[in-house]
């Protein structure tokens, strides 16, 4: 619980600080990595344990994101999931671990590859 409170308010901090930006298309289409990132808060724990369970919550709104690995990618390695503690390798088994039968196998994030 203490891992997804420090995680929303980080997000928190990024989204008001995005606010302030003009919003441009980008990995994410023209929502911002951060405002997706903000929708992905139920998936901290799992991002940082591959052992932990995965929210139905956090399968749902991956299921959104992973038709768009690029965006994926973006918020996996952002600095905000950085500074929140998230694994890249172990976040980017979450499609695999929610059982998304059309997850972008293979796909490379960075030096990391979707499982």
């Amino acid at each position: 619980m203490k891992v997804q409170l420090k995680f929303i308010c980080l997000l928190g901090l990024v989204a008001i600080w995005g606010l302030e930006r003009v919003d441009a298309a980008g990995e994410c289409g023209k929502t911002s990595a951060d405002e997706v990132e903000m929708k992905l808060a139920s998936c901290a724990e799992a991002a940082q344990d591959e052992n932990a369970a995965v929210p139905a919550s956090c399968c749902t709104q991956v299921k959104s994101v992973g038709q768009n690995p690029s965006c994926l990618c973006a918020i996996v390695l952002s600095d905000t999931a950085k500074a929140s503690g998230i694994k890249p390798e172990v976040a980017l088994t979450i499609p695999k671990r929610c059982n998304i039968a059309n997850r972008p196998v293979g796909y490379k994030c960075g030096p990391y590859t979707l499982p």
